[in-house]
Order: C-alpha cells, then sequence, then structure tokens
C-alpha cells in the first residue's frame, strides 16, 4: 500500500488535529506522523493493527514449520541424528571413558 502526500502529517499538525486524524483512521486511511522532517511514528485502526500483528504471527508459524520439514528432511538422509540418539551415544562415550574402554565410532 502507497501513500500520499496527504497520509504524512507533521507531529505538531498531528497534535492539533489528533481527533480528525484518529477519525480517518478509524475509517481505513494510514497516517505517517513525521517529527524534525523524518517517519516518527503510523497512526492506524486499532484493528487493522491487531490484523497485523495476527498476519506476523502466522508468518512466524509457517516460518517454523519450514525449519521442522528442513530438520527432519535432514533426519531422513542421515545429514543430522535425533538428539536423543546423540545424547545417547554421548552418555555411552563419558561413561566409556570414565571405565577406561574406548568408545565404538559410530557408523
Amino acid at each position: 500500500m502507497g501513500f500520499s502526500t496527504s497520509d504524512v502529517v507533521p507531529f505538531t499538525q498531528a497534535r492539533a488535529n489528533l481527533s480528525e486524524l484518529a477519525d480517518q483512521a478509524r475509517a481505513g486511511a494510514e497516517k505517517i506522523i513525521t517529527k524534525n522532517g523524518e517517519s516518527y511514528v503510523a497512526l492506524i485502526d486499532a484493528e487493522r493493527l491487531d490484523y497485523y500483528h495476527r498476519l506476523e504471527r502466522e508468518r512466524i508459524h509457517l516460518l517454523l514449520i519450514e525449519d521442522a520439514k528442513r530438520g527432519l528432511a535432514d533426519v531422513e538422509a542421515g545429514r543430522i541424528y535425533p538428539a536423543d540418539a546423540t545424547l545417547a551415544q554421548i552418555q555411552q562415550r563419558l561413561a566409556s571413558a570414565t571405565t577406561g574402554k574406548a568408545a565404538k565410532p559410530r557408523g
């Protein structure tokens, strides 16, 4: 979504017209409030902000699912080993080292 010049409002003007800007935001406009000539904050409808937050959570969940898929594919391809098997092997090596026996290499 692009912004027009009417969507960019200096901080002093926003302070003087906050009620009007809030009504515009409630009606669907998104305002960029500037301070010292640079973007400072945005004024948007609360429902739209909630929607943006839900989208971000969904995006994060999708990224986590993709990471899990890649991890499972790595396990299936033998590129990595499951954590429980790896921990068991480490414990076996530690136990062998304390008893003086050499652990068998994984293969």
